[in-house]
């Protein structure tokens, strides 16, 4: 049976009773919407949450992932998070390379490489985001894009590395715009992402999870996820309501 990961992405979102109540709805219908299925849920959170995410979700089925963490263990860095200190939280996943972060940050593939690096080195799987501009679409790079973003991700990481790693394609073009992939052409991205992988480690291209993240909704979840090589989704404005973020899961069944 596949093995299929949702992980909602909250971005700059939230406050101390909305997470509660979102939290306990999702942790209301999460057995249900994953029953009998090898479905995984996780949620990442604005970093001044963590706590009470961990405090929530300890002991549950959902656990707790983060938007971003610093390639750097220490240091005159300030307003970054380490990898250690997100341990500290229980954080299972961290989102690095978001579309949003190399645009508005300006962050580059080798410093996503990096961030990649050192959440796993503190035990916490990195779910590293590609994907190309509607510019870059319509001009026929997208596989060329994504070749280079994954380049330095698949010098630095290694076999081992790699096969602890996510993959999250997340269309530039797609995200909060109201457009999203046709299954076909997202899964011919993701096939891409794993040959890119398998030509460095074919374990690890098996191992692997790819996910999709340009606007997966309750409506087009189960064609995406039928697909051969999407193996979840990140989710964004879906993954503020527990009714749609519950209702893609049991999608993914």
């Amino acid at each position: 049976m596949r093995s299929l990961l949702i992980a909602g992405n909250w971005k700059m979102n939230g406050s101390l009773a909305a997470n509660r109540g979102l939290l306990e709805a999702v942790l209301e219908g999460a057995g249900e919407a994953t029953a009998g299925a090898s479905i995984s849920l996780a949620v990442c959170m604005p970093a001044p949450y963590l706590a009470q995410g961990q405090a929530l979700l300890a002991g549950t089925a959902v656990v707790l992932g983060a938007q971003d963490v610093s390639r750097h263990a220490s240091g005159a860095y300030t307003g970054e998070q380490s990898a250690a200190m997100l341990a500290e939280f229980a954080c299972r996943y961290v989102i690095v390379g978001h579309s949003e972060r190399r645009v508005l940050h300006a962050e580059t593939s080798d410093d996503v490489a990096g961030k990649a690096q050192a959440a796993l080195g503190a035990g916490i799987a990195p779910i590293i985001c590609v994907g190309e501009s509607a510019q870059e679409r319509e001009s026929g790079a997208t596989e060329a894009v994504i070749a280079a973003q994954l380049a330095p991700v698949l010098a630095l990481l290694g076999e081992d590395g790699l096969a602890q790693s996510v993959i999250a394609y997340e269309p530039v073009w797609a995200i909060g715009t109201g457009k999203t992939a046709t299954p076909e052409m997202a899964q011919q991205v993701h096939a891409f992402i794993r040959a890119q992988i398998a030509a460095q480690c074919a374990q690890a291209a098996q191992k692997v999870q790819i996910l999709y993240g340009g606007s997966m909704k309750p409506d087009n979840a189960a064609h995406l996820l039928a697909m051969a090589d999407i193996d979840g989704g990140l989710i964004g404005g879906a993954s503020l309501k527990a009714t749609d973020f519950l209702a893609i899961a049991q999608a993914a069944r």
